[in-house]
This record gives C-alpha cells, structure tokens and sequence, in this order.
C-alpha cells in the first residue's frame, strides 16, 4: 500500500501580505517594512519592463513582431516553430499564432510520461488547426535512466532534463528548417514568481551529464543535449531568436482556458503541467514530501500579482489537496513500476538527504566564470569590428 503524503503542512514564520509566499518557502525571501516580499517587487518590476498595458502600444509591437517573423520566413514553409506539450500555455500559444497569421511548425519531445490527455489535445491542435508536427521520441530505457539518476542524485530539479531536453530539441528542429524565430509559451503574467532555491538553470548540460556519469548506466546516445556553447553558437551566430509572444498578448488563464476548449474541444488535466503523468507526481508528492515545495503558492502568487485572483482566493485555494488522494496512489504505483523500482527503493531515495546542484560539476561552479569569460570576450571582438567598418 503506498504511502500518503503529507501536504500543505502549516509551518509559516511569515507570510507576503501581498502574495502567499512565506519564510519557509525560501531561506533568502527578504520583506519590505510593509510585509511584501522580494518575489512580488521583482514581478512588479520585470511586468513594468516587459508588459505593455496600453492597448495601442500593446497592438503595435504586437503588429511589429507578426510582421517581423512573416517577413523573415515568407521564403519558408514555416515561418516560427512552437513546442506543444497539450497543456495551456502552448495551446493558446499555437491557436493565437494561427489566429495572427503565422504559419507554425510543432515540435513535441516524447520522453515516455505523456498523459492520454495530452496525447488526444495535440492532435485536436493539429487537426483543428491544420498544423504539421515534428515529435522527438526520446529512447526510454535512456530517459528512464537519467531519471534514476537525478533520484539518486537528491537534487530538487528533476524537471531539469525534460526542460533541457525540449530546449534542444526545439533548437535543433529549427536548425534543421531554417526557421529563426522560436515562440515559446512562458509568459510573465502567469508564472513569472519562482523562488530560485526550487529550480536550476535549464542549460546546465555539464549538471546533467556528470550525474549521469556518477549514477546511471546507459550511455547518453539519443538524449538531446544543449550546452552553453552550442546555445551561444545559435543565438548569437545563427541568430535564432526567443519570443515570449503571449507577453504581448492580454494574457488571462482562465479566458485562455475557455477558448482553447471551445474553439478546440481541449480537456483540462486539473494542474499545472498535468498533461505529464511524471510532472503531477513529482509536483503533487516528490516535492512536497522530500523537498517541502508547493508549487502552485509560486503559480497562485503570480496570478495574484497579475490580478487575475485575489490573494483571498489563493489562501482558499492553497488549503485544498495538491492533487485527489486515489489518483495521487494510482500515480504512485505507476511511477515507482515504470521506473523499474520497488516501493522500498523508491522511499529509499526519497529519503536521502537533499543535495544542491552545483554539490555535483555544474556550470555554476567554475566553468560558468570560465564561459562568461568568453562570452565578454567575443562581445569585445563583435564590437570592435563593428567599429572598424
């Protein structure tokens, strides 16, 4: 019988008054004399930067940028590439991209976790919207291993090797089709607030791969790999750009919700990033369990700082189960049988002490300043040419 987490524990020291991020959340939250946090004033500051709330000005750069990315692909058969998971963002990403007039090509990264749900969205996207799709197929028992890997390894991001591994895959697809612009759904308004102690940095390859040699097994033949270099190399050579297009949208989740299901009968998968039968299990039981990490406090903070919710609804919210009790014990036994384990080896990891990242050779140790060298380096030469023409 599988064990029941134990969630939403009310150990708080102090709590935002603005958001529902507490002390315990992050050991380097500050608070301003007014009780708010840090992760709300650094909201405050990169929507004042980056989110445009005049309409008019909105709808320029909005125009600008549609006509940018026609302009550069018109010789293409596709002019911007997207990656599809099946879960909100991207959807209403692709359907408003269709809706401005692009033409985009749909990449999905198949690492063995995709729920049904997600499978039957993607194709209602692609059929509705008559789009063609690129899927990786990730070698499982590969995957399988990585993952194993990073279990033993006791860091926090997990994710990380998905999020690298769709990011490379994304890259290389847009390579391979002369595509330069990449639309991404991350946005600002609804997932901007993160405390940093829950994530690592998404192109740390060396952290990946020296876990990889310290605990796994296979070799890492079909895992897609993005490092600093070949990052660097495309963006700044090949110049394949990022766009974050629905900051340049008026981006509401519970809107975008209501029209991706009726203009393209989407299901909902009840959480973020739920379309994974991995991610709902390593949100809704992992990290709480082994790392005391919620989730949606960062994603129900981030709302309310965009107004899209009060902070009253967020404290409601927050106290109800992270995820169905019977649904979060079928998802354990699945998990812990997909992965090869025992319900003893399974505990096991999860109850070895937690490690940081950079415990293991990352970026962030010292080859980061090695490549922040270059990159300085390269920039000065970049410079210097531009001058002497």
């Amino acid at each position: 019988m599988s064990p029941k987490p134990e969630l939403n524990k009310p150990n708080t020291t102090q709590i935002c008054s603005r958001c529902i991020l507490d002390s315990n959340d992050d050991s380097e939250i500050t608070f301003d004399s007014n009780g708010v946090c840090n992760y709300c004033h650094e909201y405050d500051a990169v929507a004042q930067k980056t989110l445009l709330k005049n309409t008019q000005t909105q709808q320029k750069e909005l125009n600008k940028i549609i006509s940018l990315i026609k302009d550069k692909g018109s010789k293409n058969k596709y002019d911007c590439l997207i990656g599809v998971s099946g879960g909100v963002d991207s959807t209403y990403l692709i359907y408003m991209s269709k809706k401005l007039g692009l033409n985009p090509l749909i990449v999905h990264y198949d690492n063995g976790w995709d729920s049904e749900l997600a499978v039957i969205n993607i194709e209602n996207i692609v059929k509705k919207l008559d789009l063609d799709l690129v899927t990786y197929v990730n070698d499982w028992q590969e995957f399988k291993d990585i993952q194993l890997s990073f279990l033993k390894a006791s860091v926090v991001d997990i994710e990380l090797i998905t999020d690298q591994a769709i990011l490379a895959v994304l890259y290389d697809t847009a390579r391979k089709y002369k595509i330069k612009y990449i639309l991404y759904g991350t946005n600002i308004a609804t997932e901007a607030t993160l405390p940093k102690s829950w994530y690592h940095w998404k192109i740390d390859l060396l952290n990946i791969t020296s876990i990889q040699d310290i605990f796994g097994k296979i070799p890492l033949k079909t895992y897609p790999k993005l490092g600093f270099f070949k990052h660097y190399f495309i963006t700044k050579f090949l110049k394949i750009e990022n766009i974050h297009l629905l900051n340049y949208l008026d981006y509401n989740k519970k809107n975008a919700k209501e029209t991706i299901i009726r203009e393209l009968n989407w299901k909902d998968y009840g959480g973020k990033h739920y379309e994974s039968i991995f991610t709902r299990f390593y949100q809704a039981y992992i990290l709480p369990k082994k790392f005391n990490i919620d989730k949606r406090k960062a994603h129900l903070s981030t709302l309310i700082c965009s107004k899209q919710i009060t902070r009253e609804e967020a404290l409601i919210e927050i106290q109800k189960p992270i995820y169905d009790q019977r649904k979060l014990r079928d998802d354990y036994e699945y998990v812990i049988k997909k992965l090869g384990l025992t319900e003893n080896e399974f505990e096991k990891y999860m109850s070895l002490p937690v490690k940081p990242h950079t415990f293991y050779p990352s970026y962030f140790n010292r080859h980061y300043k090695y490549q922040k060298l270059l990159s300085n380096f390269i920039k000065t030469i970049f410079f210097i040419s531009k001058k002497t023409k």
